[in-house]
């Protein structure tokens, strides 16, 4: 039987800046805590969300390593450590390990697109890091979709445990849920879809506004595990316009932006992710004000 991560909402964290663009650890540890006391069922650092592509390797051993020390083992720690070069994957994968990370996320190799040949090779020999692994489908970023194929025979693996999925072929969901439900289990990658795909099997998700809203997060996956769809329901429509609005940029320039009016200041995006547009960030305040109104802050 396979070692399922977690079920419920995780946090794809954003990883805190000073003004100087160098890591802020402090407040860093002060949001993992916050993220934890608001019910999340575990945290992901070191991701897309956390800005892994501008870290260092020493930072992103770092970052991890805070994580896991402010945890505390009270939720599991599941660390991204992809790569479009499978060398300096692994040793990403080797560093998450000895930070003590509980679990990894794996995003398909980007730019040098390689075949379902190439990612089967690439994430079979991952998994020799011997951590649990999830892997992350995003196409829209990485120009690869992991297909059915593939799906299965990485399914096989004993240490791939799960599969984020953030692209929106619905036919390939049908299917994965259908064929490999049970032998890897999936979670929702776009927040906006988290609620169907988890009325279609999906146990879960990694989520962006749970950043911001980690209670509310958590308690519509809750929601969605105990078949009480009317409140995830509702939970979900009144969160979807803040959803949609931490895309009005590329992430996780909005979500960092949004988290001051949160409380939890985490500075701006490294270059070149920009500072964001005015406009955007009344937007943005417009909707994270709705939120709090009607009680979801």
């Amino acid at each position: 039987m396979k070692q399922i991560l977690f079920n419920g909402a995780a946090t794809a964290l954003i990883t805190p800046m000073r003004s100087d663009a160098s890591v802020d650890l402090q407040t860093l540890a002060g949001l993992t805590e916050w993220q934890i006391q608001s019910g999340v069922s575990a945290l992901i650092p070191c991701g897309t969300t956390g800005e892994a592509a501008t870290l260092s390797h020493d930072e992103h051993y770092a970052v991890i390593k805070t994580v896991v020390e402010t945890a505390g083992g009270r939720v599991p720690i599941i660390a991204g450590a992809g790569s479009n070069d499978t060398a300096h994957a692994e040793a990403l994968c080797d560093s998450a390990k000895r930070a003590g990370a509980d679990g990894l996320l794996l995003v398909t190799p980007y730019y040098n697109k390689c075949t379902q040949k190439g990612l089967q090779q690439h994430f079979l020999r991952l998994s020799k890091c011997d951590l649990p692994i999830i892997l992350y489908n995003i196409p829209s970023r990485t120009g690869v979709t992991i297909d059915m194929e593939s799906r299965r025979i990485l399914a096989e693996m004993d240490q791939i445990v799960g599969l984020k999925e953030a692209g929106t072929d619905f036919s390939l969901i049908n299917q994965h849920i259908l064929d490999l439900g049970d032998s890897l289990p999936l979670y929702s990658g776009n927040d906006d879809l988290t609620l169907p795909l988890m009325s279609m099997g999906a146990i879960g998700c990694i989520s962006v506004i749970a950043n911001v809203l980690p209670h509310s997060t958590a308690s519509l996956c809750h929601a969605m595990l105990q078949n009480n769809t009317t409140v995830a329901c509702q939970l979900h429509y009144t969160l979807l316009p803040l959803m949609k609005a931490l895309f009005c940029e590329v992430n996780p320039i909005p979500v960092k932006a949004v988290m001051s009016f949160a409380g939890h200041p985490c500075g701006e995006c490294r270059m070149p992710l920009s500072k964001i547009e005015p406009e955007h960030l009344a937007l943005l305040q417009k909707q994270f004000l709705m939120a709090k109104e009607v009680g979801l802050c």
